[in-house]
């Protein structure tokens, strides 16, 4: 057993001969959010990629409530859909309806004769999708298609589909960099709100140090692919945060 849901030791990553991670730890308490935060080529995605299993890390482990990730096996696959992500870019079906694209959380657990389309989804399924709409304040939207939805309206289907997924780890990506300060405190203040309630590990990219510093329980600082900081929100100082962005920082590209 472990204290953490998520648990990252030494990954390393390189692109081209160039180092875009070097040695990177994460680990990520239920319930907690952790705010990544770096200029860009930082390593802040790369991280979270190599987590979920997009990138292949050249070194280094990471274990979901204990259960290695990246070992190659069947127990590392079952492990993985416990890790939901969500992007900048919304991965929904604009075209579906947002309780349709809240379903698809739940493919993994499902037959196939169960999972083939939209109207083979069984009713205790859509009952619990409708339910995961509620928590995120869209009920009212369930049968309107995502295109027909605002940017922070798509972001929280996503966040609720990630509750029918019954992950337990959520590795968000710039969740809120396309949307307008109002929405994008919206979306996190939801996504704090889900992982406090459904003890749920939020590990976030951020690109808004004041936004994280609001929602965040830690702030994790990264700069040319190593850590330069870890510590509570309260305790990260405005010098440690200004560093991370400094002209004079060389990151790669």
């Amino acid at each position: 057993m472990t204290a953490n849901a998520l648990t990252v030791r030494g990954l390393r990553k390189s692109f081209g001969g160039r180092t875009v991670l070097s040695g990177f730890d994460l680990d990520v308490a239920p319930g907690e959010v952790v705010a990544l935060l770096g200029a860009n080529g930082s390593g802040k995605s790369t991280a979270l990629k190599c987590v979920v299993g997009l990138v292949r890390p050249d070194a280094g482990s990471a274990g979901v409530f204990g259960a290695d990730l990246l070992d190659g096996s069947r127990a590392a696959e079952r492990a993985r859909t416990r890790v939901a992500m969500v992007f900048q870019q919304i991965h929904l079906v604009r075209r579906r309806t947002a309780l349709d694209n809240v379903c698809a959380g739940a493919l993994g657990r499902l037959p196939l004769r169960r999972s083939w389309a939209p109207a083979a989804f069984p009713r205790d399924l859509r009952e619990e999708a409708m339910a995961c709409l509620d928590r995120v304040g869209l009920a009212d939207r369930a049968h309107e298609r995502v295109a027909a939805l605002s940017g922070g309206q798509q972001q929280r289907v996503a966040l609720a589909r990630t509750l029918c997924q019954r992950a337990g780890v959520l590795l968000a990506d710039e969740p809120v960099s396309a949307l307008d300060p109002s929405a994008a405190e919206n979306v996190m203040s939801v996504m704090t709100d889900l992982a406090r309630t459904e003890s749920i590990a939020v590990a976030a990219v951020l690109h808004q140090p004041d936004l994280a510093r609001r929602h965040a329980d830690r702030l994790v600082g990264l700069r040319g692919g190593r850590i330069a900081f870890a510590g509570p929100a309260a305790e990260v100082s405005q010098e440690q945060v200004s560093s991370l962005y400094a002209v004079d920082v060389e990151v790669p590209a």
